[in-house]
């Protein structure tokens, strides 16, 4: 009876064991970290032909020398050079391995003549027991050849190569480290995208508020309210930037939602309807006096209010992705190096600031003195602002809803201007802007739905845009790819919120010499408006940080090298960038 109780408690306390044993890898596991955290990729360029990956390892975890491979899509590698580790004899391999701890970084020749992808492949283990599979990362840099700066004549037989893109030499300007040369060159950049209509729509709201000072306001006074709103907007959108570089992701789908550009164009409604003298925000009288006595004082009050709409107005910067945006955002995401990251955006953001600060200097000088004209000119801002808030709402909108707005909007206007008799000016004026609500409501009440073109229905000068395949995912690019049936492929990355794709869409897509040059391109689409989860990867997979961006396939499936086109081109600028599919 002894014999056989014994032998059952032993059976409890074998089982009992044996599930703690097993029990105990799964308890364990929650507390390893993740691969990407427990060896962290990294990758830059030392100079024009030298990659250096960097590997920084958690402690408690360590690396394995033989499991690191490199490839390159885009470029030709040369031999790593991967420093010798710590000889140890691995249970896992059954034999002795080199590892590394703490950190380790590898040097690697490279022939590129732009931007390349680079590929890398490593293994690890934490000393706790567990071994991870094998990882993959993947960076895009940017290398140049020997003597890549001089003109050469090309061989016989052989063609000149294709002239670098414009991501290429601005991923050259910050690679090179040297902030004499970065910030004017971003500076330039900025003032190249200040006549862009991502940035004009500020030029209005700047004006409403120097004219709301009134007629007495000098240029000393103007230039500051200009520079104080100029440091909100840029202050906020180096932050932006900065941001979404080390998330690795964009902002511009987030802010660009019906509540943040709704709220927004409310407060551009509020301030238009300030500029007819009907409409006045009035606080508490108590709150009003101190306000007063603190305005005697200093009119610093003013000026924070001027900088917190020039920071909000870096929303209406933020979501316009260009090529010099993206090459910075790519640089901080690959680099982590915020200094010069964040100082070329804000340079960028002070050149996309001259024309404000010009406005701000001429304000003595254009502004009317008191007076019916400088009613006129209130009433006529006040207008403006209306149609900036509009245009804010419009992408998110149904498109008549739009046309609506601009119709009455204009109508409304002037008829304002032709009632009574008064100056030709006037009259023209609302003559014109009278012609085009008229134009505006032909348009809606006929079926068009183009608020720049409302009667293209009707004259039959509507010119179709390119016809797109779309897909969502990853997997049906992959197969996309996959099945090109020998033809080259263009991947268009759009969203409606992206005042840029619509110019693509309507002006370049729309002309003939484009649509000659793709019509043996297999054309495809992805719309990121929704930015969920599959979006997300599909901006991921391309290193992309919103809208619009256009990549290249060759046909095998595989991106043409230094080919990408993020931002807006032209019908002539985006032909030449298409000989590339050739």
């Amino acid at each position: 009876m002894y014999r056989s109780t014994l032998k059952a408690a032993l059976a409890w306390l074998l089982l009992a064991c044996s599930l703690l044993l097993a029990a105990a890898p799964t308890l364990a596991a929650d507390d390893y970290l993740d691969p990407e955290a427990a060896f962290k990729f990294s990758a830059r360029m030392l100079d024009p032909q030298t990659v250096a990956v960097t590997y920084d390892i958690a402690d408690g975890y360590y690396m394995y020398r033989e499991r690191l491979k490199f490839t390159a899509t885009g470029a030709t590698l040369g031999e790593p050079r991967i420093p010798h580790g710590k000889v140890k004899y691995d249970e896992t391999f059954m034999k002795n391995v080199e590892t590394y701890r703490k950190s380790v970084t590898i040097t690697i020749p490279v022939r590129a003549n732009g931007m390349f992808t680079l590929m890398a492949s490593s293994q690890g283990c934490a000393d706790a027991g567990l071994c991870y599979a094998p990882q993959d990362a993947s960076a895009r840099l940017v290398g140049a050849l020997p003597g890549a700066g001089q003109a050469l004549a090309p061989a016989d037989g052989v063609s000149a190569p294709a002239a670098p893109s414009e991501l290429t030499g601005i991923a050259s300007v910050l690679g090179g480290g040297k902030l004499l040369v970065i910030v004017p060159a971003f500076i330039l950049l900025g003032l190249g995208l200040a006549f862009t209509p991502c940035v004009l729509p500020m030029v209005p709201i700047l004006a409403s508020i120097i004219v709301g000072e009134g007629a007495q306001v000098k240029r000393a006074r103007g230039f500051t309210l200009a520079l104080t709103y100029s440091l909100g907007m840029a202050i906020v959108y180096t932050a932006l930037g900065v941001a979404a570089g080390l998330v690795g992701e964009g902002l511009a789908a987030a802010l660009q939602n019906p509540w943040v550009l709704g709220a927004f164009a409310l407060l551009i409604v509020g301030m238009s309807l300030s500029m007819f003298g009907h409409y006045q925000l009035q606080l508490p009288l108590a709150w009003q006096n101190r306000l007063v006595n603190a305005s005697s004082r200093q009119s610093g009050g003013k000026l924070a209010g001027v900088f917190i709409m020039g920071a909000i107005s870096a929303l209406i910067v933020g979501p316009c992705v260009a090529a010099p945006l993206a090459g910075a955002l790519v640089y901080i995401s690959q680099t982590r190096d915020v200094v010069i990251g964040g100082a070329a955006l804000f340079a960028m953001a002070v050149g996309m600031s001259i024309p404000l600060l010009l406005v701000g200097l001429s304000a003595g000088s254009l502004l009317p003195r008191a007076g019916a004209w400088m009613d006129g000119v209130k009433k006529l801002f006040g207008v403006l602002m209306l149609a900036m808030a509009v245009w804010m709402v419009a992408p998110v909108l149904p498109p008549v809803l739009p046309m609506v707005a601009w119709s009455v909007l204009f109508l409304a206007y002037g008829f304002h201007l032709l009632r009574g008799r008064g100056h030709w000016v006037r009259m023209t004026l609302g003559a014109l802007f009278a012609l085009l609500g008229a134009l505006e409501l032909t348009g809606v009440a006929t079926g068009g739905r183009d608020a720049l073109a409302p009667l293209a229905h009707i004259t039959g000068k509507h010119k179709a845009s390119l016809a797109f395949k779309r897909i969502k995912t990853v997997a049906q690019l992959d197969a996309a790819l996959a099945a090109t049936g020998g033809k080259t492929v263009m991947l268009d990355f759009y969203a409606d919120w992206c005042v840029s794709c619509k110019e693509m869409e309507k002006l370049t897509f729309t002309d003939p010499n484009v649509q000659a040059r793709l019509a043996n391109t297999l054309l495809l689409q992805v719309d990121v408006t929704a930015n969920d989860a599959d979006d997300k990867a599909m901006l991921k997979r391309f290193g992309l940080f919103g809208p619009p961006g256009i990549i290249l396939f060759d046909a095998q499936g595989a991106e043409i090298a230094d080919s990408r086109v993020v931002g807006y081109q032209d019908a002539q600028k985006f032909t030449t960038s298409l000989l590339k599919l050739n």
